[in-house]
């Protein structure tokens, strides 16, 4: 922390003892009454001279002066931002004396009477301030915002405060939260919650984060996966149901990729995965509108057009067109993904359309398109298409070669389950597959689970598509970062160095 930081951080101290010798509490106390700011603006007279209602508002400060008789700023809450004056003859003295005290940061309330200013901007005149928390530390510069990317996603509030943008873009991510569970309230889906600690870790190819309890003295995972207790909920007799909630997995991190994420599965009894095609359309569409007012979004220099319907295509006709081959052709496969450097030795077949897939066709799928029926084998929880058992009922959702969505016709012969769970895929590690016995899915599956259609949808993906955000980071509140380091003080030692970010000394 640099010198000058300390200086202007004292300074914003002695301001709380002065507050305090006023005889005021610089953490404040309940204040009721008030109205957003928006709602402010909008009961302000347009005309000049007028005198609009008496309001109250509270908010931060984003803007004051120090000079002068006549004083102003500018107090945001998170529906926008309108400017406050303040007369000294309005007020008096008790009230100067704070006023004084105050600077960028702090958290106020204001009663005032509501006028167009003299520039013809939207006015909160004060007659009354009230101090509802201090701010000890120092903003960010003013005109250029925060913007090392370490301080912005570690300090989050800092940035959702002084990066406009970025409060905006959170609250898009809960409208199309909001939108999707519309959207199922709608269809009849029941919203629940099943375990995060789970004893299998199954329903996903991951890797697990393992914990130990103590009491039972047994390992248990973090859920990778919502989709196994679902349909233990639809055998007892909830026929439409979804769960939209964290998942965790113990991989790495990168623009589409953090170890925890938000996740939307869902399963409707006597669907399948065609019936989830005409869901996930409304459901994404919906959300878009949500989010922006319209089914298409701006993505990077490229417009994304959610308007059903979306395009469908089958693996094996995407295979040949990109790869240059039949999927079928063991021999051409298995060539083309030694020239592509994918092992392929030993390794089931499946796997290897699988990985030669990822290698030459993903990059090449604009979208949004179904890529349907893929390879049974990489797919042990999904029915297979009748007539071909070589091919599952399954679909992936892709946008510019961004997995979506992935769904299935669910998998309810309780026999060829316990025959999939029993038989690993050859070259795939355990924490790889998602074969992995579970002893009471299968019972519940012989009480009975009706034909099914499921689906799961990243959320973070898809707040990303709609927000035209090219990093899962910055549509997380708290995305994971390597821990802090301080020193002894408890000042930060992974801080930006000083003079990379400069210091506002005037509204400082």
């Amino acid at each position: 922390m640099s010198s000058n930081v300390t200086r202007l951080e004292a300074a914003r101290l002695e301001k709380l003892e002065k507050i305090k010798a006023l005889g005021l509490d610089p953490w404040g106390q309940r204040f009721d009454g008030h109205i957003h700011v928006e709602e402010a603006r909008n009961q302000c007279p347009e005309e000049k001279g007028v005198d609009g209602p008496a309001v109250r508002i509270a908010g931060r400060i984003a803007r004051w002066s120090d000079s002068g008789k006549l004083r102003f700023g500018h107090v945001q809450d998170y529906t926008g931002r309108i400017q406050v004056m303040i007369s000294r003859k309005d007020v008096g003295d008790d009230v100067w004396s704070l006023m004084e005290c105050l600077e960028r940061g702090d958290i106020v309330g204001v009663d005032g009477i509501l006028r167009v200013s003299n520039t013809g901007e939207k006015t909160v005149f004060v007659t009354k301030l009230h101090i509802l928390c201090k701010s000890l530390a120092q903003p960010p510069e003013k005109w250029h915002g925060l913007q090392d990317t370490e301080t912005q996603l570690r300090q989050r509030y800092t940035d959702m405060i002084y990066n406009p943008q970025v409060l905006e873009r959170m609250f898009k991510r809960l409208r199309i939260m909001d939108a999707i569970r519309a959207t199922l309230k709608g269809h009849e889906y029941f919203e629940v919650e099943t375990p995060v600690l789970h004893a299998i870790a199954g329903g996903a190819a991951a890797r697990p984060f393992v914990t130990h309890h103590n009491a039972l003295d047994i390992p248990l995972y973090l859920r990778i996966a919502l989709e196994l207790h679902l349909k233990r909920l639809m055998v007892g007799g909830i026929e439409r149901v979804y769960e939209m909630a964290r998942v965790f997995r113990n991989e790495g991190v990168d623009s589409t990729h953090n170890p925890e994420f938000t996740m939307i599965e869902l399963y409707q009894a006597y669907g399948d995965y065609e019936s989830m095609m005409d869901l996930a359309e409304e459901l994404i569409s919906n959300a878009c509108r949500a989010a922006n007012g319209a089914t298409t979004v701006q993505w990077g220099d490229l417009t994304l057009d959610f308007t059903p319907p979306f395009q469908r295509a089958r693996y094996g006709d995407l295979f040949r067109e990109h790869a240059g081959c039949d999927m079928e052709d063991e021999e051409a496969v298995r060539m083309l993904a030694h020239r592509l450097g994918i092992e392929h030795q030993g390794r089931h077949i499946d796997v290897v359309i699988n990985d030669v897939f990822e290698a030459t066709v993903e990059d090449k799928l604009v979208g949004p398109v179904f890529v349907i029926d893929y390879p049974a084998a990489m797919c042990p929880l999904t029915k297979r298409k009748a007539g071909n058992p070589a091919i599952a009922e399954r679909f992936e959702l892709f946008i510019h070669g961004m997995e979506l969505a992935n769904a299935y016709t669910e998998l309810n012969d309780p026999l060829l389950q316990d025959e999939l769970f029993r038989t690993q895929l050859q070259g795939l590690a355990d924490e790889d597959s998602m074969a992995k016995m579970d002893h009471d899915f299968v019972r519940a599956l012989k009480v009975g689970m009706p034909a099914a259609g499921g689906m799961g949808i990243g959320i973070d993906r898809l707040v990303m598509l709609l927000t035209n955000t090219h990093s899962i980071r910055d549509v997380i509140f708290f995305p994971l970062l390597k821990p802090e380091q301080f020193d002894e003080h408890g000042v930060s030692l992974d801080e930006p160095p000083p003079g990379s970010e400069a210091i506002d000394q005037q509204d400082g």
